[in-house]
C-alpha cells in the first residue's frame, strides 16, 4: 500500500497462474512428492514472515497463488495479508477473524494468539490438498467452529488409503490444540515427511530442465499417485458456495465489539493498578497498624497491672467510703437521739428549777419570817450546821441577795 498526498493505491505483483488448488484441480492425479514441494514452498513463504514476527491469520487455498501454471513445479506466491499482524513481545494479542473453515482453537476460543495460528492453517491445507476433504467443514458455520474446538476429525481411509504415514504424522503434530504441542515452523521445515522429498523436487527440476532425460534417482522413492477428483469436487464447491474471502460475513460489527473490547480490556488494566496500588496502601496501612499493636501489646501488660491496681484501690477506697458514709449516718442519727434526750433534759431540768425555786422562795419566806418574828420565846434557834447549810442552799438557788439577807439572822440563831 502506497500513498501519495490524498490518494492511496494498492501495488501488487502478478499472479498469472491463478490459484494452487485450481491449478492441482485440473490434473488427472498427484503424487504425494508434488504435493510436498508445493507445502515446503508455503512454509518457507510462512518461515519469512514469522521471522519477523508476522502472522497471516488467512492462510487458505484461495491465497496460494501461483506465478506460472506452464511449468512442472510453478513457484508460489501467498497473498491477501490483510489480517496479517506484528506480534510484539509482551502484547497480548485477541480477535475473532480469519476462515471458519481454517481457523486455529485459540481464535474460536478468543485466547491470546501468535505464529501458532499459521502452522494450524497450513495443517487445515495439507489435510485438503492430500484428499479433497475439509477436516473440519459443517454444514454451518457454527457447526465448523465446534468441530475446531472440539478437534473432531479423523483420517477416513476412503480418503487416505494411499496417503503415507509421514505425511499423516506431519498433519497430526499441525493439528493439535495445545499451542506449545504444536510444530513451529521450523519443527515443520525439519519434518521428516518435508526433508525426505526435498532430494526428489531437486531431482524433478533437473530432469525438466528443457533438453535433459528424465530418469529415476536412487533417492527418488516409488511415487503415491494422489486421485484429484475429491479435490476438484471440492474447489469447485468452494467457489461456489462460500463467499469470495471466506471471512464472516460482518467484519465490521465484530471490529466494533473488539473495538470495545479493548477498551475494556484497558479500563480493567487501569481498575487493576488501581487496586493494585490501593492494595499497596491497605497493606502498609496494615504494616503500620501491627508495628503499633506490637508496641502496645508490649506496654499493654504493665498498664494492665497498674489498671488492676487502681481498680483494686478504688474498690478499697469505695468500700471505706461507703463505711464513712454508714457511721456518719449512724453518728447523725445518735446525735439526733441525744440532742432530743438533751432537750428533754432540759426541758425536765427547767421544771425542776422551776420547782426548787419556788421551793426555795417559800423556804425563804419562812426562814425570813422565823428570823424577823417578834415571839422570841416561842423561837426554836438553828443550829450553826442547819444555818450553813441554808446559807449554800440559798447561795446556789436564789443568789447572794437572799443569803446576804439571811445571813445574819441565820448566824444570830447559834
Amino acid at each position: 500500500m502506497k500513498a501519495c498526498g490524498e490518494r492511496a493505491g494498492l501495488v501488487h505483483g502478478g499472479c498469472r497462474g491463478g490459484e494452487l488448488f485450481d491449478f492441482l484441480a485440473q490434473k488427472e492425479s498427484l503424487s504425494e512428492e508434488e504435493a510436498t514441494e508445493f507445502i515446503k514452498q508455503i512454509l518457507d513463504g510462512i518461515q519469512y514472515l514469522h521471522s519477523r514476527n508476522i502472522v497471516h491469520f488467512d492462510l487458505k487455498p484461495e491465497n496460494i497463488m501461483l506465478l506460472n501454471n506452464k511449468v512442472p513445479l510453478p513457484r508460489i506466491k501467498l497473498i491477501d495479508f490483510g489480517l496479517a499482524h506484528k506480534i510484539e513481545d509482551g502484547v497480548e494479542f485477541k480477535n475473532i477473524f480469519g476462515t471458519p473453515e481454517f481457523v486455529a482453537p485459540e481464535i474460536v476460543n478468543y485466547e491470546p494468539l501468535g505464529l501458532e495460528a499459521d502452522m494450524w492453517s497450513i495443517g487445515v491445507i495439507t489435510y485438503i490438498l492430500l484428499s479433497g476433504a475439509s477436516p473440519f467443514l459443517g454444514d454451518t458455520k457454527q457447526e465448523t467452529l465446534g468441530n475446531i474446538s472440539a478437534m473432531n476429525y479423523e483420517f477416513d481411509e476412503e480418503f487416505f488409503g494411499s496417503t503415507s504415514e509421514l505425511a499423516k504424522s506431519f498433519i497430526k503434530q499441525l493439528l493439535v490444540k495445545d499451542t506449545r504441542k504444536r510444530m513451529t515452523i521450523q519443527d515443520a521445515l525439519n519434518h521428516p515427511w518435508i526433508k525426505s522429498h526435498q532430494c526428489v523436487a531437486a531431482a524433478v527440476e533437473e530432469s525438466s530442465a528443457p533438453g535433459a532425460p528424465r530418469r529415476k534417482t536412487e533417492a527418488e522413492p516409488e511415487a503415491r499417485q494422489l486421485k484429484t477428483k475429491r479435490l476438484k469436487e471440492y474447489t469447485v464447491q468452494s467457489h461456489a458456495s462460500v463467499p469470495p474471502n471466506h471471512t464472516y460475513a460482518n467484519v465490521e460489527r465484530f471490529a466494533r465489539a473488539l473495538d470495545d473490547i479493548a477498551l475494556m480490556e484497558a479500563d480493567v488494566a487501569g481498575v487493576r493498578e488501581r487496586r493494585e496500588a490501593l492494595q499497596g496502601d491497605v497493606e502498609a496501612l496494615l504494616s503500620a497498624c501491627g508495628q503499633r499493636e506490637a508496641w502496645l501489646r508490649e506496654g499493654g501488660e504493665g498498664v494492665r497491672q497498674e489498671l488492676s491496681r487502681a481498680r483494686y484501690e478504688l474498690r478499697k477506697a469505695e468500700a471505706t467510703r461507703h463505711g464513712l458514709h454508714q457511721d456518719l449516718r449512724a453518728t447523725d442519727a445518735s446525735l439526733h437521739s441525744v440532742g432530743q434526750r438533751y432537750l428533754e433534759r432540759q426541758t425536765h431540768l427547767s421544771m425542776l428549777r422551776e420547782e426548787l425555786t419556788s421551793e426555795l422562795c417559800w423556804l425563804r419566806e419562812v426562814v425570813v419570817m422565823s428570823l424577823h418574828s417578834d415571839a422570841g420565846g416561842d423561837r426554836v434557834p438553828f443550829g450553826s450546821d442547819v444555818n450553813e447549810a441554808f446559807k449554800e442552799l440559798l447561795s446556789h438557788a436564789c443568789g447572794a441577795e437572799l443569803c446576804s439577807e439571811a445571813g445574819p439572822d441565820l448566824t444570830e440563831t447559834d
